[in-house]
This record gives structure tokens, sequence and C-alpha cells, in this order.
């Protein structure tokens, strides 16, 4: 579908996150605009570099057109602007992954939290210093803004002083392809699972310490980053030989390894959302979660949780999920119930209506 169509009329989407490695954010991006170009036709998807997205599969899926002049933070707040001013008619622009351009006021903008204002350890100061700058200015101009959760939506409006009417929700999701049909398989030792980042707000040093220090059989596999980082980071001892680091893993495997998990478990001190919660249950595994930030809007009652500062509840949530099987059974059962709330098809009917909003 890769063509250059625009006009009077057209809706453009700041397509930048085509060209970035996949994390939360991108994925958000990814996968709403997959169902959204189901729903109109009148979508231009703008690129700095067609040469850099990194799914060939977009060339398929998006009306793609590229913008070439810059490229980072720089090509979104002065090339794709004035190119909007000039020959984009000065159409509305839609922003899915976290930032937009400042002064830009015929705009859509997505905020999906504020980590870097409550757990700024978590990033480099240049980092925090940036974030809180651009998003004070193009949270104010924005005509609406998108975020990813009720919590997420009382906390940006509470620090940026926005005004709630002008914040919508719409929820992450997992894909189709997370299921636990022809994944489950026998002969698998039992484990915890656990999808990592040395992050501090991601918690996994806790959670590390936390296995270290019980004497729990059973082993704990960490899909991401690899041990050194985090013996690097927060001066841990990875050599317990319960804990398995797997690296990066193909969604092919990361489905597996959910199907055939005695539970998933999520430490985080402070989450938007959490998709790796949605893909677990999605799976058939159950969850033990923090107890913290979006979490419980999140995962509702299909979750044991825990107090992430408390290596004792966590220890207690390990205990009861390996030796309690009509409690995991019933967790199972409830996170079916409770993944089956999301979905990007409904996520991106609640965008398209936002965008018809501005043309009622």
């Amino acid at each position: 579908m890769y063509h250059s169509s625009i006009g009077i009329g057209m809706i453009y989407i700041n397509a930048r996150f085509l060209t970035q490695n996949i994390t939360g954010v991108q994925r958000f991006s990814y996968e709403l605009c997959k169902e959204l170009v189901k729903l109109r036709s009148d979508l231009v998807f703008l690129v700095p570099d067609k040469d850099k997205i990194k799914n060939s599969e977009a060339f398929d899926i998006f009306n793609i057109l590229e913008i070439k002049l810059g490229k980072g933070h720089i090509w979104e707040q002065i090339t794709l602007p004035l190119f909007l001013k000039t020959k984009g008619y000065g159409g509305m622009l839609i922003n899915l992954c976290n930032t937009a351009p400042i002064l830009y006021r015929n705009q859509i903008a997505t905020h999906h939290d504020i980590t870097y204002i409550r757990y700024p350890k978590s990033f480099s100061k240049k980092f925090v210093f940036f974030y809180k700058v651009i998003s004070s200015f193009f949270l104010r101009n924005s005509k609406k803004i998108i975020t990813v959760s009720e919590f997420s939506k009382e906390e940006i409006c509470s620090y940026y002083q926005i005004d709630k009417a002008k914040v919508t929700v719409v929820y992450n999701a997992a894909g189709r392809e997370f299921t636990s049909a022809g994944n489950k398989e026998v002969g698998y030792d039992e484990y915890l699972l656990a999808v990592s980042s040395p992050s501090y707000h991601k918690n996994f040093h806790g959670l590390i310490n936390c296995f270290k220090q019980s004497d729990i059989n059973i082993k704990l596999k960490i899909i991401g980053s690899a041990g050194s980082t985090f013996a690097n980071t927060y001066n841990l001892d990875t050599s317990d030989q319960r804990v398995e680091f797997l690296g990066r893993v193909s969604d092919d495997e990361l489905i597996k390894l959910y199907s055939n998990a005695k539970a998933f478990i999520f430490p985080s001190f402070y989450e938007g959302f959490g998709i790796p919660v949605i893909e677990a249950q999605k799976c058939g595994c159950p969850v033990l979660s923090s107890s913290k930030a979006s979490m419980r809007e999140v995962l509702s009652s299909s979750a044991i949780f825990f107090d992430p500062t408390s290596p004792e509840e966590i220890n207690n949530c390990i205990i009861e999920i390996i030796k309690n099987d009509k409690v995991r059974d019933d967790l199972i059962l409830k996170g079916y119930q409770n993944a089956d709330r999301f979905s990007w098809e409904n996520s991106a009917i609640r965008l398209n209506k936002i965008i018809n909003s501005f043309f009622e």
C-alpha cells in the first residue's frame, strides 16, 4: 500500500514509531493503527525514512509517505509540523508514541504515563528534563490527549494541570497470537516467568533479591536484559541456579513460555498499563502482580496482588500459587475473562470516535 496520496481532509499519523525498536509504546501505536486502517481510508502515515522501517509488513498495511529532512526529535519537532502547515493543508495529526510536536495545535497526542516524574531514577537526567519540558508544551497545545488507563489520566491531569475533559482513555491490549491453544506442553520443569528491564521502577532488582533470600524450590525464568545488566546496575549476585536469564526471545517463544509457566510475576512500582500481564492471561498463565499504580485497574480481581516493597508478601504469593492448585485454576479462568476486556479492535473504535468528534 506504499504510496504518497495527500490532500484536503486527510488525517496524518506521526509514524516515527515504525522506524523504532518495539517496546510497549511502539506496540501500542502499531497494533492500534493496524485496526484503525480497517475503519477509515483517509490516513497517511508520515515517516522520516522509509528505509528505516523495522517491519516490512507496514508497507502492505499503511499508506506511507516519507518526509525526509532530519531524524528523531528534530524531525518530529521541525520537519513534521512544517510539512503539515505547508503541504498537509493544516490537517489533523495523530501522535501515539508518547511525544508530539510542541507548536502544532491541530493534533491528538498520546502520553502513556509520567514514570519519568515519579521514578526519575529509571532515566538519565537529560531524558527527564527533556520529557518534562516537551510534555508540558504538547499536552497543553494539543486539542485532545489519549492515555492508557484511568490511573495515568489522573496522574497526567494532576501533575500538568490538564482539564480531565480533554483526556480520553484508550486501553492497551494483547494481540490475537497470544493464546494457550496448541502451546501447552508436557515435560516442562516448573518455573515462574517474568519479563525484565533494568529500569529501577520495574523492580526486578527487588524481585531477584527477594527470590534469592527464599528457599522456594522453583526456577525463576527472566526474559529480557541479560543477567550482567542487572548485576552491573544493582550490584546483584546472579549466580543462583534457580534464576535463569533468557535474553530476548521471539513472540512464538514468549507465548510458549507464558503458556507453560506456573505463574507470571510482575513486580513493578509504576506502570501506565502493563501489557505483559494481559499477554500472560490470554495464554492461560496466572498472574502475581504488584498492587501499585494502574495494576488493580487493569487486573481487577483476576490476580494475586502483593506490595512490591515487601519480600514477605512476594514470597507468600509465590508459595500460594505453587501449593494451591485450586487457587491457580481459579486465576487462570479469571485471567481469560479479564483479558477479554481488552482488544486492539475496541481500542481502535474508541480512537476512531475521538477522531470523528472533531468533524461533528
